[in-house]
């Protein structure tokens, strides 16, 4: 597996926390095996990882993102569009993309809530590197 190729996409909004899903993907996965890119926000992760599923150059794509309630209907609709995008990409690709993209009802721009998520999505990265080697495995074993 020393030649798998991952691909990590990630939201710049509030890119402080979300760049700790990375930090925890990297410490499961070598980082000469990631390849990462950026996004605006999570509404853009969708396109970005069919594209880089379609290229066939990755086993696994990751994209992640911390979708906020600002008080406004608009959060559900950003997070229901995000997610039911990168399954669809996964599906019509045939390459498994997986979310890191959360969606907390009551974060607040507080040091108490920065905190909590900045070490969560540190093992949300964790979680997902373990799942991304998980699904190569067992597919690896489907062909066998």
């Amino acid at each position: 597996m020393t030649h798998t190729r991952f691909a990590f996409v990630k939201a710049n909004w509030h890119a402080d926390i979300v760049g700790n899903a990375l930090k925890g993907f990297i410490e499961i996965i070598p980082t000469q095996q990631v390849d990462v890119f950026d996004v605006p926000g999570a509404f853009e992760l969708p396109l970005v990882a069919r594209d880089l599923a379609a290229s066939r150059k990755y086993a696994v794509v990751v994209a992640a993102a911390l979708v906020v309630d600002g008080g406004i209907y608009r959060h559900d609709f950003v997070a229901s569009a995000v997610v039911n995008g990168l399954m669809r990409a996964g599906l019509d690709s045939d390459v498994p993309v997986l979310s890191v993209s959360l969606t907390p009802h009551h974060y607040q721009e507080t040091e108490h809530h920065r905190g909590i998520y900045l070490s969560h999505f540190i093992e949300k990265g964790r979680e997902a590197a373990r799942a991304a080697l998980e699904i190569v495995h067992t597919r690896a074993r489907i062909l066998e």
